[in-house]
């Protein structure tokens, strides 16, 4: 293994421990398991504040940054 791929590996690792958080933190929209433990219940679902947006986006972000780490790290196993 060379420093490279410990490094994408490192941060595959930090990317996935952060989006867990990440997507648990949305509000239920209902519908779904949620409804089952009173989360669809309380929601709104057709409002959506500044800090759900900007939640919204950077699970967003984690996501698309865990993909493209996904693909380099497939790669470099395919070339390497």
């Amino acid at each position: 293994m060379n420093a490279l791929t410990i490094t994408l590996q490192v941060l595959l690792v930090l990317a996935s421990l952060l989006l867990v958080p990440l997507v648990l933190l949305h509000k239920g929209k209902g519908g779904g398991l949620s409804d089952m433990f009173g989360g669809g219940i309380t929601s709104n679902a057709g409002s959506s504040g500044v800090a759900e947006r900007n939640l919204n986006r950077l699970t967003v972000g984690v996501a698309v940054f865990w993909a493209v780490i996904i693909i380099l790290l497939g790669l470099i196993e395919r070339v390497g």
